[in-house]
């Protein structure tokens, strides 16, 4: 039986006593989950939605340190902005080193339009190497016009004296954070999604466990835990107020959007860096999974479960886009557009600008014990989780092994190598984008997922894309998915990048997790 078993895992909610019980199964909390089962706690994980349904699938699928954070850090002389840079940087590399199969260096170029550009450019990218120190992942280095024309070819040439280029990290967020829950589970946390948390169990004024509703077969299911943790991100106030009604809002949620476009708009690979907007944000132009993602915006915005572009903000984005490539994309280039909130932490001096809020997180043991995480992003998610669970085994006296997360590979980076495509193509058969593309998805286990089925290993689910129907049923089987939007959006990531590919995939999506079930 795979220990992602949904009814099984269910069935541990109903029966057994936790140590810890997480709310929230996106990357902070199935994170923590893997952290706390790691350490040999007995540990739960559930989820309202499916896993990585909201903002931990919707980022700019970049693992970095933040160079906006560094500029900050140096023009205003801001250490916690500083101490995020440095932070990051190191979870980077340790993120290099836990998931080479899902995450990877990525060449990043900024265009330089004048000389004054081109030297402030070069400086801060010379500190960002210098932060990183020996975890960096490649030096930056001055790049020629002629150079930084044949990464962008479509970039305005007015003007254009040359750019800088350097290194960061590119993953695929969503495949990420499934394969956290997975591991967490393979390590004996007990994890279900489509299980929302209704209340709070109490023993002489201390919570002990919560009332979680099954959003599948509707059962109510008691679970008992000694702590437990609330990492639900933007919602994380919504929380809290469940424990302490008077609980003064912790978050400022904002919103980013991004869109996607053909892979020609960068055609070699790079990634392009738009350093200033008019508003003082910076803007990112990357390839991912055969397209090109652009973004992102940030601006004010209310916890939802779905968050959706507004007009406003799409066309924020073709404006700025249009300043520096000739021609520009329009309208009609765009395959795909989505929403995401970040869980920002509140600062009563930075007003309505989110913009200016630092990822900084911060971890709260409020009323009855409940303890939350909250704030963050994506590539400090594993320190996030370490913090918390050193908290968590100090308060609680846990007999609790020392955190090992910082080198415990995830499930898949065992088996992995950089080879790992051309020799699934020659064993099985498969068309090189697909071979390379279950490589990275899935690293050592691509051999078990097409052991599962064979008969659809050369079977795609979209022309021009690499997605086959083999991982549906690994997915259904392997890593609970339960509808076609966790197949078509998290799972696989086509209703990211091809709006009108995913929605002629779903009746054999459809039809596939029948089938599985």
């Amino acid at each position: 039986m795979s220990a992602m078993d949904r009814a099984a895992n269910l069935a541990r909610l109903r029966d057994e006593d936790f140590d810890v019980l997480v709310i929230g199964g996106g990357a902070t909390g199935a994170g923590i989950a893997l952290d706390a089962a790691a350490r040999g706690l007995r540990t739960a994980l559930v989820e309202a939605g499916d896993f990585a349904s909201g903002t931990s699938s919707r980022s700019t699928k970049l693992v970095h340190g933040g160079v906006r954070y560094l500029e900050r850090a140096v023009t205003h002389l801001d250490r916690a902005q500083f101490r995020l840079v440095r932070e990051a940087l190191a979870e980077r590399a340790t993120l290099l080193g836990i998931a080479p199969h899902l995450v990877h260096p990525l060449r990043t170029v900024v265009p330089a339009y004048s000389l004054r550009d081109a030297i402030f450019y070069r400086t801060g990218l010379w500190m960002y190497d210098r932060a990183a120190g020996a975890a960096g992942i490649g030096r930056s280095r001055y790049l020629s016009r002629a150079e930084m024309l044949r990464a962008f070819p479509g970039l305005r040439r007015k003007g254009l004296r040359g750019g800088v280029a350097y290194y960061d990290g590119q993953f695929d967020d969503a495949r990420m954070n499934v394969t956290l829950v997975a591991s967490a589970a393979a390590a004996g946390a007990a994890v279900v999604n489509y299980a929302y948390v209704t209340g709070f169990a109490r023993s002489d004024g201390h919570i002990r466990g919560a009332a979680v509703r099954d959003m599948i077969g509707g059962e109510a299911v008691d679970v008992r835990a000694r702590c437990v943790v609330n990492a639900t991100g933007p919602f994380a106030d919504t929380v809290r107020r469940m424990a302490d009604p008077a609980a003064r809002p912790m978050m400022k949620p904002s919103r980013g959007t991004h869109l996607a476009f053909d892979a020609d708009w960068a055609p070699h690979g790079d990634a392009l860096l738009i350093p200033r907007t008019p508003d003082g944000r910076v803007l990112f132009v990357t390839p991912w999974e055969g397209s090109v993602i652009a973004g992102t915006t940030d601006e004010p915005a209310p916890a939802a479960s779905t968050p959706h572009p507004t007009e406003a903000e799409i066309d924020y984005l073709f404006e700025q886009l249009g300043h520096w490539f000739d021609p520009p994309p329009g309208r009609d280039d765009m395959r795909s557009s989505w929403a995401g909130l970040r869980p920002l932490i509140a600062d009563p001096e930075a007003g309505g600008n989110t913009a200016k809020l630092v990822r900084e997180h911060h971890i709260e043991v409020g009323k009855g014990g409940l303890v939350t995480i909250a704030g963050g992003k994506w590539t400090t998610y594993r320190l996030m989780a370490e913090e918390t669970l050193d908290r968590v085994v100090a308060d609680n006296d846990f007999d609790a092994r020392p955190c090992s997360t910082r080198e415990r590979p995830l499930l898949g980076a065992e088996g992995y190598s950089e080879d790992l495509a051309v020799t699934l193509a020659e064993r099985h058969g498969l068309p090189g984008d697909v071979a390379a593309h279950l490589a990275h998805a899935y690293g050592g286990r691509a051999e078990e997922l097409l052991s599962l089925a064979p008969a659809a290993a050369n079977a795609r689910l979209a022309e021009g894309h690499p997605y086959i129907e083999a991982e549906v049923v690994w997915a259904a089987g392997r890593e609970m998915a339960l509808t076609t939007e966790d197949v078509l959006a998290r799972r696989l990531r086509l209703a990211f990048i091809d709006r009108d590919a995913a929605n002629a995939a779903r009746p054999r999506v459809e039809e596939l997790l029948a089938n599985a079930r």
